[in-house]
């Protein structure tokens, strides 16, 4: 008589999990039962990553994946690696993310790298693993639907989608770029809702805020610019949180059962800036469908996505 094999656990994967806000919702993800993956470049703090989830959570099991958001061909290869060893993925976490560069770099193929590392890169990342995320929203388990969470920002609220300039290169302002690099990635989440609504995807996408977090992120952010960076460390301890707080919201949206479709979450403190997750406020800008529409148009044809559910 031969013994049943027990179900894998469901899989998460959270890019930018080495340190900070995506260590943080690796540790929570893997302590509500997720098989995790650590995605970033550096495979030294990648380890450390895993050992501290480890640490969080006996038993835990967590492996890093290297994954160069700089690259589209490290998108697509990291996507091929999954698909040979995952039928399934439950929740995709696209938390990585860079912070007011004082110059303007490119990316390996020659985005404004805020743009591209924030969103471009995981705008394709998602849409090569879609064929992953419908099997596990098929699967009829307790984790299903699958979900996908965008990680925007406060900032979002003062952005807009430069489509003139979207490299910033005629007028590069770090903190501009970068709060354009934000409102997309909640623009991505409401589109992607819409698509998976019409194509019966099944998938649940939705979006997340940390409020003011005291990540490292943050820390080169604000170095940006010398008086502001003066300013937020007068400050900061009086309306900031820590990373395992700023966390909350992202895991909110990734497990809790309140969570709708296209839902934003946030802190629910002065000006979102710390408190428990709750529902967040969205730009203006945040709900012009014309521009949601484009951005989705226009991403499709920098990356080469094509969105097939068939991989």
């Amino acid at each position: 008589m031969t013994e049943s094999v027990p179900p894998a656990a469901p899989l998460a994967i959270v890019t930018g999990a080495t340190a900070g806000l995506g260590l943080e919702t690796a540790k929570g993800l893997a302590a509500n039962g997720y098989r995790v993956i650590v995605a970033g470049r550096n495979a030294d703090k990648g380890k450390l990553a895993c050992h501290a989830v480890r640490a969080h959570q006996p038993g835990a099991e967590v492996r890093f994946e290297w994954l160069d958001l700089d690259s589209l061909e490290s998108v697509r290869q990291f996507a091929a690696r999954l698909r040979e060893r995952e039928t399934e993925l439950h929740r995709l976490i696209n938390n990585a993310g860079i912070m007011a560069l004082p110059r303007r770099q490119r990316t390996e193929d020659g985005f404004e790298r805020q743009f591209g590392v924030n969103y471009l890169g995981h705008f394709l990342l998602t849409s090569l693993l879609l064929p992953q995320l419908i099997a596990a929203s098929s699967s009829g388990s307790e984790s299903a639907p699958a979900r996908v969470v965008q990680l925007s920002s406060l900032a979002h609220r003062s952005g807009r989608i430069d489509f003139d300039d979207l490299n910033g290169e005629r007028d590069y302002d770090p903190w501009r770029a970068y709060r354009q690099s934000k409102l997309a990635m909640l623009l991505f989440a409401q589109a992607l809702q819409q698509r998976s609504d019409q194509h019966g995807w099944g998938l649940l996408s939705v979006a997340a805020h940390p409020g003011l977090s005291r990540t490292a992120l943050f820390d080169a952010g604000v170095k940006s610019r010398a008086l502001i960076g003066q300013a937020f460390k007068l400050v900061m301890p009086l309306v900031s949180q820590s990373a395992d707080q700023g966390a909350r919201p992202t895991l909110h949206a990734a497990l809790a059962d309140d969570v709708r479709p296209g839902d934003y979450f946030g802190p629910n403190g002065f000006s979102e800036t710390r408190g428990a997750p709750k529902r967040a406020h969205r730009s203006a800008a945040a709900r012009d469908r014309a521009v949601e529409d484009r951005l989705w148009k226009v991403s499709c044809e920098l990356t080469g996505a094509a969105w097939s559910s068939h991989g």
